[in-house]
């Protein structure tokens, strides 16, 4: 932990490279964190001439974090186990590392926290103030900051930091068995519309990104996101991504907008990254109408669960339709759930991957027909499919 004395000479320095900053401007050559690293040894040494060479060290190391970077997060963002930094608050910090969470020192105030953000939003035309105390924002490396300020956050300034993995997660880390695995992956291939459901943090954009790696290479990818978080492995992936009003209250441009964009520009396939809204109803749309081997994710507890999730969402769109038309439109769009959850040792896998089953006649229900089920060791057999494949199983490259 800091004590008040590195903070205070940090403070001192810092006030110093601001006051001199026009002096030294970054000149061509280097970059603008090789001048910066150089000019703060220059101040720090004569500020406390007399430190050891390794704390001035790691004095220069933390203030070139927090002149060009994130400051102290910057050492947990580097960190490739961890998968999320939470800031409760000052003095209260958070990292979930290897799927376990753990208590952090992090040494920042509110206003520091505050700052913190402000230098991710400014570039984005973004604000965060009493009158707009909610933001969400993506880091130059992808990751996704949400921020809430008080009166909204009680304790302080709230900030979490989800971090995506660099490295490629195969399909085969969440699906516990090679039948499940080479299901999912003629399933993707044979053109089923794939809805991947879980909770908060359960892993349903990585596995995602581990289902896009079986789709032809010759395959045009439209991905539409209010947030961008999808890494498709791909060669042809165009990206859209949801932009929030600005400051005055206007241009906005939703998930739902881009969807309907999409059916534009000539997809083979459409990945929504999540349907949280009335969006759900142009997905339907757009899986019922040849965009076969499309794949979106929902917030649910299990298979059956996201059904009657779409149906709510479908709703939400504000269509005149009877509930009996929604469910005919699900039964014909989609083809499969998935579920995705946590284990407790932190891990993400599958527990579940069911079929979905349009209602008999007299039947006013959708219902799911299970396919694979958590078992002891894993992902258990239970039926093979009915419903036929949309496409004939072809080849990867």
């Amino acid at each position: 932990m800091p004590t008040s004395t590195d903070s205070d000479l940090k403070a001192a320095v810092h006030r110093r490279l601001l006051a001199d900053g026009a002096e030294h401007a970054a000149a061509g050559g280097l970059s603008v964190e090789v001048q910066v690293r150089a000019r703060l040894t220059t101040l720090l040494a004569d500020a406390a001439p007399l430190l050891l060479p390794t704390r001035r060290g790691q004095l220069v190391d933390e203030l070139v974090a927090e002149v060009t970077g994130l400051g102290p997060l910057e050492p947990h963002l580097a960190d490739p186990a961890v998968t999320e930094v939470m800031i409760n608050g000052p003095g209260c910090a958070y990292v979930e590392r290897n799927g376990r969470i753990e208590p952090i020192a992090l040494d920042l105030d509110a206003d520091a926290i505050r700052r913190l953000v402000d230098r991710v939003i400014g570039p984005l035309g973004l604000r965060l103030d009493r009158a707009s105390p909610i933001v969400d924002a993506r880091l130059p490396d992808g990751s996704r900051l949400h921020a809430a300020l008080p009166p909204l956050a009680i304790d302080g300034p709230y900030v979490t930091i989800r971090r995506f993995a660099c490295r490629r997660v195969s399909l085969a880390s969440f699906t516990p068995g090679p039948e499940a695995e080479g299901f999912l992956a003629d399933a993707v291939a044979g053109g089923w519309n794939i809805v991947v459901a879980g909770g908060t943090s359960a892993g349903k954009t990585t596995f995602l990104n581990a289902l896009s790696t079986v789709i032809p290479a010759r395959e045009r990818i439209i991905t539409v996101e209010e947030t961008a978080e999808l890494r498709l492995e791909r060669p042809h992936v165009v990206r859209l991504e949801a932009r929030p009003p600005n400051a005055e209250g206007v241009g906005a441009v939703t998930v739902r907008d881009l969807v309907r964009s999409a059916l534009r520009m000539r997809p083979d396939r459409i990945v929504v990254g999540e349907v949280r809204g009335g969006e759900a109803f142009d997905m339907l749309q757009a899986l019922n109408t040849g965009h076969d081997g499309s794949l979106t994710t929902v917030h649910a507890n299990g298979v059956h669960e996201a059904l009657h999730r779409l149906e709510t969402l479908v709703l939400l769109a504000g269509v005149d339709l009877p509930i009996e038309a929604i469910r005919a439109q699900l039964a014909l769009s989609v083809d499969a759930v998935v579920h995705v959850g946590r284990t407790r040792d932190g891990g993400r896998v599958v527990t579940a991957i069911a079929e979905v089953v349009p209602p008999g006649p007299g039947e006013l229900n959708l219902s799911v027909r299970p396919l694979f089920e958590a078992g002891a060791a894993g992902l258990d057999f239970v039926a093979s499919p009915r419903r036929p494949f949309r496409r004939a199983r072809q080849g990867t490259a």
